[in-house]
This record gives structure tokens, C-alpha cells and sequence, in this order.
């Protein structure tokens, strides 16, 4: 060994990255030469890119691609490119640390079953590490564009690589596997191409392998060696979409995104006109891992084919960072820059088709509903917009509130339990196709939970009148509610919030008019006993079996928006709601009676506690409450 070798320890997420790759992942190990050829290109195209203004760097190298050479006497498969190439530090960097993918995370959260499953390896983002599903040693030869410094990176997968000096011609990187016995049929040509065929069809650039062929015949016969190319490498989206079978679309996401499981849905389109653009759009099937904490998305931007960036975040609005894919312009120059991006009228249009492109390809899942599609080997009725739904939903009503533009066709694709049916979700179409005549609003109801949501107070009055209630339990649904403010000329009404104002007859009114007046004397009773939590008390139509409730105004914030902006660390100043009673409820006809002004009081602030819990908060003195709950069951004891 050379004295300049030098020794590094794997990061200890590598390990246990490792770890599973050579000890649970056996399955499916072709994939380990998908992610070489995938990530040899990736490094084709940072050089392409580079060049466009580094002239220099292509140096004579001036036809980029990829090698695969089989050596059956040293039992090696070796992957090259002459890409950008990595330096001794990108070598350490890149090969020996996952620090930056979450990889820790998510090893940590893995169960046992869990790892035996191959299509893990895709959410950790190590691609790189599968060569170790077919090789004992690894060894990485690298050198980078415009450097004279080549560096050899070398691993056995058992804690620790070596990093060293070496030779190589030119820039780029050369991987060689040291095949495991039961791997060597990667040393036979047929099962590299078809791999190839398999997953890597799609690289634009050439991927080239020597082969053996036979010429002549008898003795005549001779064994010539010659470099055969691999892949159509042609860029799946400009091809026509009758060209392109469906498999091959769901290949190419697999390639494009690592993800290991189908793609739920895909919309492939070409624009002509005043702008040229080609685009492949896939949702996945489900959200990875750090979904909640992304912010980028998975939409490659090229020019005229050439790779311009991963993360084009110009172009794809952050709420849609679910989409996987690639666009292609034929009118932004081959030099933009992300300056360039945010100030191009081009880059406006782009961004405005992928939202509209994306919008129809869900819009069609969700007027599709249930149908009967291949699961696992067998036929299933599938929802597909449901399980979009699942995985995606929040990201939609992240886009209500933000996507200005495309607010009504949002709204339409919002899903939300309801009373009725608190098991299947439906749409504000739904809903709206199922009011009775005389309803004129939407009416929803904020809560922590489904089941807070199911029993609250707030909705008695619109139950039984047979007025759907629909339940919102994420804590964005009310702030994208303030944002739509309506849906198909209804408008969205909170049922904790102002009056509800609901259709009665003139009997109804006048009998109400009379309780309010009855009940005068303790309204203000309780209005003064409650002066420093409440900022008025009346009479309620809203509730049926509840005694009382807290409403806001209706333009207020509800008390479920301030225990969230209040767990968010906000300092939100006490918020002084409205106290309704039911003036028909036992309780509250005890109040009217009661004479002694000390227990009126008591009776008055557990029935503000009440209100409180019954829609989910605590109250401010939970001792207190306790005090005066077991007062009153003391009470109550025979």
C-alpha cells in the first residue's frame, strides 16, 4: 500500500446504511447499475453545464458518455464516464457521509420488518451504496474537470474506505466493482444490456459497452472486439406520447426521481405557439419521508436538452414540491441563471403551464373515483385521487392559500370529512349538490380532532336541521377557509363563528324574541359575573343539548386559531368571545332561578369552563374547575 494511502471511518449512518445493503437487501439487485449510470450521468451533466461558460474544461475530451466494461479474468465490472469528476474532498464528502439526505432519521425509525424491504434503499437517497448488493470491494477513481489531481477512493463496506493518489488519463470517474461469486453473471453481456434497457434507456447520453462477436465461419472464424451503444438515448419526453408505453414512463420516474414504487399518475405535453416546451410530470404514489420539511421540488429544468438544474424552484411553486418530472424550454438561453429565472417572462409561462398541466392531470384522478386497476399481481378497486389525497392533500391547501391564480380549481379539489359521512371525504361539489333548498351556506367546524370535531357544540342546531357539517381537523383548513371565503357562489360559514343566522318562520322568531326578553336579567347576571372572559352574552339558536358555547365574531379569530397560533409560540393577547346560552337547557333555567349571588357566580364561571372544554380547550384554572366540578357533585350526592 502506497505511504500516502490515508483511512477514514464511515460516518455511523453509513454503517448502518451499509449494513442493510450487504445483510438484508437481496432482492431486485440489478438496480445497483441503474443508480451508477444514473449518477454518472448526473455528473455528464454538471460538465455540459459548466462548459457552457468554462470553456476550457472539456479540454480534447469533446464526446461525453459512459463505459461499462466487463473483465471476466479479474471478475470486475467497471462503470466510467468523463464527466465533472470529483476531487479528494468531494471523494470523502460525497462517499462517505448522508448527513445531508436524513438519512440518520430515517435509519433510526426503520422497524426490523421494515429492513428487510429492498424499496427502502430509494427513500435514503444513497444510491451509490447499492453497489455493495453485488460487489465485495468498491473502488471509486476520480478526477476533476480542470484538476491535473486524481484520487482512487476504496471500501470493502466494513466501516472504514481509503482514499489515495492515482492515475487516470483525463477528468471524470471510473467505479470498479469486485463482483461477489454469486454476482458474476454481471460479467455476461446479455444481463448488462438488458438492465440497461431497463432502466437507463432515457439517458440522453450514450452508454457504450465492448462486446465479443464472431466473424467468418470455419476456420476462418475469428473473436473481434467493438464498443456497442446501449440505450436509444433519447430524452423520453420529446418522443411522442403514442411512442412511449406505459412502462417505459414508469421506468423513466424511477430513474429520474429513486423512488422504487410506480408512479400514481403522469401527464406528458408539448406547447407550441408563441413558447416551445416539452414536459414529463409525475405525482408519486407516496410522500417521502421529510415531505412536512421540504421545500424544493423534484422538477429538472433542461434547455434544448441540456441539463440546467435540479431544484428549479422559479418555475414550480413550492406547494407543488410533490411533483417529480422535467421541462424543457426551447426559449430560455443555454447560460441561465436563477437571476435570469425570476425576472423572465418565459420563466412565468413555464411556471404557469406546470401548475395548469398539473392541476388537469389531478382533476382527472379525481373525476375518475373508483376503479379497477393491477395491485400487486392482483385487480383491486382503486380510488386514486383518494390516495393522492392520503399522501398530498396539505399540499393543496397550501396552494389554495398561495396560488392566487388558480384558487377556484384548488378549491375543487379540496376533500374533507363530514356528518355525513365521517368516514369517506368529500368535495365542496359534493357537498354543495346535497343542500336542501332553503340552505344558502357552506357550514364547517374547526377542531383539534375528528372526534372534537363530531361532538361539538356548535354544530347541534345545524344537525338537526339535516345541514351537512363539514369537519376540519388539519390546522391550515381554517386559514385556507379565510382565503376562499366561498365556493360555486356559497359562502363558507364557520359554526363557531358570528351568528348563524339560520331560516325560521315567523313563530320561530317571535318565541325567541320572547326567551331573549325572559331571560334579560340573566343575561346581564352572567355578563357581569363573566366581565373579564366574555365579551357578551345571548341567546343561541345553535345549540339543542349543549347549555352554552363560545362563538367569535364573525370576522374574529375562533378559539381554535388561537390555541394554535399560541402553541406556535405567538403571543396572542386573551380573546374575548361571546358567551351563548340554551335558553331550553336545565342549567341554564337553575341559573334563572338562583338568588345567591356567590353561587350564581361559581355556577356562572364552570359554565364558561364548560364552553371551553366542550370545544377542546383547557380552561385557565384547571384547578379551579376541578374544585367547583366536585363542589357541584358533592351537591348532587344523595
Amino acid at each position: 500500500m502506497a505511504a500516502t494511502s490515508e483511512r477514514h471511518v464511515f460516518q455511523a449512518e453509513v454503517n448502518e446504511v451499509l449494513s442493510l445493503v450487504v445483510n438484508s437487501l437481496y432482492s431486485h439487485r440489478e438496480v445497483f447499475l441503474r443508480e451508477l449510470v444514473s449518477n454518472a450521468a448526473d455528473a455528464i451533466d454538471q460538465l455540459s453545464f459548466r462548459a457552457l461558460t468554462e470553456h476550457g474544461l472539456l479540454a480534447e475530451d469533446t464526446e461525453l458518455g459512459i463505459e461499462i466494461v466487463r473483465d471476466q479474468a479479474a471478475g470486475t465490472l467497471t462503470i466510467r464516464d468523463n464527466g465533472i469528476g470529483m476531487t479528494r474532498d468531494e471523494l470523502i464528502g460525497n462517499l462517505g457521509t448522508i448527513a445531508r439526505s436524513g438519512s440518520k432519521k430515517l435509519a433510526q425509525s426503520l422497524s426490523a420488518e421494515q429492513k428487510k424491504d429492498i424499496t427502502l434503499i430509494g427513500q435514503f437517497g444513497v444510491g451509490f451504496y447499492s453497489a455493495f448488493l453485488v460487489a465485495d470491494s468498491v473502488r471509486v477513481i476520480s478526477r476533476k474537470a480542470g484538476s491535473d489531481e486524481t484520487w482512487e477512493w476504496e471500501s470493502q463496506a466494513k466501516g472504514d474506505f481509503e482514499v489515495r493518489p492515482a492515475e487516470r488519463a483525463s477528468h471524470g470517474t471510473e467505479v470498479v466493482l469486485h463482483l461477489k461469486d454469486d454476482a458474476k453473471e454481471y460479467l455476461e453481456e446479455w444481463p448488462v444490456r438488458e438492465t440497461v434497457r431497463k432502466y437507463s434507456d432515457y439517458v440522453r447520453w450514450p452508454i457504450r459497452m465492448e462486446v465479443e462477436r464472431k466473424t467468418g465461419e470455419g476456420d476462418e472464424q475469428k473473436t473481434e472486439r467493438e464498443w456497442i451503444k446501449l440505450n436509444a438515448a433519447s430524452a423520453l419526453w420529446t418522443r411522442p406520447k403514442a411512442e412511449v408505453e406505459d412502462e417505459q414512463y414508469r421506468e423513466f420516474y424511477k430513474a429520474l426521481s429513486h423512488d422504487w414504487a410506480d408512479p400514481l399518475a403522469w401527464t406528458h405535453f408539448r406547447i407550441e405557439g408563441t413558447h416551445e416546451l416539452t414536459g414529463l410530470l409525475f405525482v408519486p404514489s407516496q410522500a417521502p419521508f421529510d415531505f412536512g420539511e421540504r421545500k424544493h421540488s423534484g422538477v429538472r429544468l433542461f434547455v434544448k436538452r441540456v441539463f440546467i438544474m435540479d431544484d428549479a424552484q422559479e418555475i414550480v411553486p413550492e406547494w407543488l414540491r410533490f411533483v417529480r418530472g422535467v421541462v424543457d424550454s426551447e426559449d430560455l438561453p443555454l447560460n441561465v441563471s436563477r437571476e435570469i429565472l425570476q425576472k423572465d417572462a418565459t420563466t412565468r409561462f413555464i411556471r404557469k403551464q406546470v401548475v395548469a398541466k398539473t392541476l388537469t392531470l389531478l382533476e382527472e384522478l379525481a373525476a375518475e373515483g373508483e376503479t379497477e386497476r393491477e395491485v400487486e399481481g392482483e385487480t383491486r378497486k382503486v380510488d386514486r385521487y383518494e390516495l393522492f389525497w392520503k399522501q398530498f392533500g396539505r399540499a393543496i391547501k397550501e396552494g389554495v392559500y398561495h396560488e392566487v391564480d388558480a384558487r377556484d380549481r384548488l378549491a375543487a379539489l379540496l376533500r374533507f370529512r363530514s356528518t355525513q359521512d365521517d368516514e369517506a371525504r368529500c368535495s365542496f361539489g359534493d357537498y354543495v349538490g346535497r343542500m336542501p333548498a332553503e340552505q344558502t351556506a357552506i357550514y364547517y367546524v374547526a377542531a383539534d380532532s375528528l372526534a372534537a370535531a363530531k361532538s361539538s357544540p356548535h354544530i347541534e342546531a345545524l344537525k338537526k336541521r339535516g345541514f351537512e357539517v363539514l369537519f376540519m381537523t388539519d390546522p391550515i383548513d381554517e386559514w385556507v377557509v379565510d382565503a376562499l371565503r366561498e365556493f360555486d357562489g356559497k359562502p363558507l360559514v364557520s359554526a363557531a363563528k358570528g351568528a348563524l343566522d339560520l331560516p325560521e318562520s315567523d313563530e320561530e322568531k317571535k318565541a325567541k324574541e320572547e326567551k331573549e326578553k325572559a331571560l334579560a336579567p340573566v343575561l346581564e347576571r352572567l355578563g357581569k359575573a363573566l366581565a373579564d372572559d366574555v365579551k357578551t352574552v345571548r341567546v343561541t339558536d345553535r345549540l339543542t343539548d349543549s347549555p352554552a358555547c363560545l362563538v367569535a365574531d364573525k370576522s374574529g379569530m375562533s378559539g381554535h386559531q388561537e390555541r394554535l397560533l399560541r402553541e406556535a409560540g405567538h403571543d396572542i393577547p386573551k380573546q374575548q368571545r361571546i358567551l351563548e346560552i340554551n335558553p331550553d337547557h336545565p342549567v341554564i333555567q337553575r341559573l334563572e332561578s338562583m338568588t345567591d349571588e356567590q353561587r350564581f357566580a361559581e355556577w356562572s364561571a364552570l359554565l364558561y369552563d364548560q364552553a371551553l372544554v366542550a370545544e377542546g380547550a383547557l380552561p385557565s384554572d384547571p384547578g379551579a374547575f376541578a374544585r367547583r366540578v366536585a363542589r357541584l357533585m358533592t351537591e348532587g350526592a344523595p
